[in-house]
């Protein structure tokens, strides 16, 4: 089963995440940049949804890490600023794709099986 780190630190978001990805896939959490930086080091982590707005480290600056790192891993962003601005700024960091807040399961679901 394809392992998703989700990177979000609020806990009723990261629940909603939880609830769509539970059937098909096996996922972990990060609760901000920094950590998901480091968890995204694993090589078992097949893809990333990375929230922008995090503590410690924001998700645009993780995501720029973690591609050093990690060219060919999947970002996708997800964030309650769904402007087109917000979108080119997370493409700009390094993301894959974009998603906004509050998630629709169908469109996370394709999106997440665009990428693995």
């Amino acid at each position: 089963m394809k392992k998703i780190l989700i990177a979000e630190d609020n806990d009723s978001n990261y629940i909603l995440m939880t609830y769509i990805l539970k059937k098909e896939f096996e996922f972990v959490r990060a609760k901000n940049g920094a950590e998901a930086v480091e968890m995204a080091m694993d090589e078992s982590i097949d893809l990333i949804l990375m929230d922008i707005k995090m503590p410690i480290m924001d998700g645009l600056e993780a995501t720029q890490k973690i591609k050093q790192v990690r060219p060919d891993l999947p970002i996708i962003a997800l964030t309650a600023n769904a402007f087109e601005s917000d979108r080119a700024q997370a493409l700009s960091a390094g993301c894959n794709d974009f998603l906004s807040k509050p998630v629709n399961t169908v469109s996370c679901i394709g999106m997440i099986k665009k990428y693995i």
